[in-house]
């Protein structure tokens, strides 16, 4: 079965062509731009190799985009990659990943940047390190009420957040160039880490979630046009910032001081603001994780609105409030399961069930320790099930070219097959060393996937057919 007619489809859409861009900037400059750079800088010999690296990801990035692009103009419906699996796949795979994003892929990312907006509202505040749960908690719930609010309120706070977040990267770049020198440049270092592997899979994770906004296809105006230009113009922005902040951590820092550096922003706003620097790094850091969650929020709830039409078992998630134009039900599930991830994977308490249900069925407990904070924990949780699917959508794009040859592709990714063949091999890369990294803790994605073929089997696929 494909994916059947969405009501989204029948609502008008709200969303322009530069609130699709928001949205892309907004979900990826998360916090990876403030924590990445030392690591990567420290696995390169020299400062131009760390910013080639910067610009290397952000190619593989627009590579990516390219692909998506393509899937994204032929198939404008709400629900991304949840239509481009099932077209291609069939309807076990598309109602897979469906399921999974919202069992645990994208609520876990929810649920990890809340918690980088937690940790730095707990050491801004001075508070006990156990109420990061309760700021991670109040920062979902209050995203989704903004976003149960309707479209229009939730697209203008996404704009805020992400022009806050710009803003602030932009007074980093003109501190950095001010404070810079053209020696810092010149040095080279012997590499500390294992090299240019860890540096880019460090920065293809600070790249990701572009694809996120293929979610809200059929909210946007003119999609097979807008998308397209969207996930293009986005990408190419996030790289351009990306590199220039970069160039002026380096210019404003030196090379052995980025890559000593354990909170570059940091520094490089000390350089300017002294000692209110340290506070000033946290709140633009806090206006990025909660532009990154909002972001996630909105492009997640047309995802499982696109399932609850097409299945009974979840067609309360289909469900929209006409009024304010908004998928009520898909919103609220979302943020309960992010925050039973937070309190799961983020307490003692949490962790403790989580491991007692596991000795339950004769499975060792989980590695806690091994990961720092419930950030760490939910990032190597989730990252093989993400780089799975990535790696089944971009084969996808091959898939649907032989399968629907004569449907019309309003822009048709350039250098074929080339191109997703590139993004085919990244992401099989990107899967095995998520999978190196997570070991054990890969149980976290991999249980919700085998739940979900029983789930599949009594699902109660809808009658009407497809129109897509």
């Amino acid at each position: 079965m494909e994916p059947e007619a969405d009501p989204v489809e029948k609502r008008p859409a709200e969303l322009g062509l530069w609130d699709a861009v928001s949205v892309i900037v907004g979900i990826v400059v998360g916090v990876s731009i403030f924590k990445a750079p030392p690591a990567v800088f420290s696995n390169v010999g020299s400062p131009w190799e760390g910013v080639a690296v910067w610009g290397l990801g952000g190619l593989v990035a627009l590579v990516g985009a390219l692909c998506y692009a393509e899937l994204a103009a032929t198939y404008p419906g709400s629900g991304g990659d949840y239509l481009y699996l099932t077209r291609a796949y069939g309807s076990l795979v598309g109602f897979l990943f469906a399921w999974t994003r919202l069992a645990v892929i994208l609520t876990g990312n929810i649920a990890a940047l809340a918690y980088v907006f937690a940790d730095y509202a707990v050491t801004l505040f001075a508070c006990d390190p156990r109420a990061a749960a309760w700021f991670a908690g109040a920062a979902v719930a209050g995203l989704t009420l903004f976003n149960v609010l309707g479209l229009r309120v939730g697209k203008s706070l996404q704009n805020v957040l992400s022009a806050a977040k710009v803003l602030g990267l932009a007074a980093l770049l003109i501190t950095g160039l001010v404070k810079g020198s053209v020696p810092a440049w010149r040095a080279t270092q012997p590499v500390h880490g294992p090299g240019f592997g860890l540096a880019m899979i460090l920065v293809l994770y600070a790249y990701g979630g572009w694809n996120d906004a293929v979610f809200v296809a059929a909210d946007v105006r003119e999609p097979r046009r807008n998308m397209p230009r969207a996930l293009i113009l986005g990408t190419l922005l996030i790289a351009a910032l990306y590199v220039l902040v970069n160039m002026a951590f380096v210019s404003a820092l030196s090379f052995a001081g980025l890559r000593s550096s354990r909170t570059p922003a940091a520094d490089v706003l000390g350089l300017w603001l002294g000692e209110r620097g340290v506070a000033g790094m946290s709140l633009l850091v806090m206006v990025s994780a909660l532009g990154a969650v909002s972001g996630l929020i909105l492009a997640g709830s047309r995802l499982h609105a696109s399932v609850g039409a097409d299945y009974r078992i979840f067609s309360w998630l289909g469900r929209w409030n006409t009024r304010l134009n908004s998928p009520v039900c898909s919103l609220v599930a979302q943020a309960c399961v992010s925050l039973l991830l937070i309190v799961g994977v983020g307490t003692e308490a949490g962790r403790g069930a989580i491991d007692g249900v596991l000795n339950g069925v004769g499975v060792q407990a989980l590695p806690w320790s091994q990961y720092e904070g419930g950030f760490e924990t939910l990032v190597a949780g989730t990252s093989p099930l993400f780089w799975l699917f990535f790696l089944l959508t971009g084969v996808s794009v091959l898939v649907l070219r032989r399968r629907d040859r004569g449907r019309p592709r309003p822009f048709s990714t350039p250098f074929y097959p080339f191109v997703p063949l590139i993004f085919i091999s990244v992401s099989g890369y990107m899967l095995y060393a998520s999978v190196a990294y997570a070991r054990a803790l890969s149980l976290l994605g991999i249980i919700p996937l085998l739940i979900g073929i029983p789930l599949f089997l009594v699902r109660g696929a809808k009658d009407t057919p497809s129109s897509r």
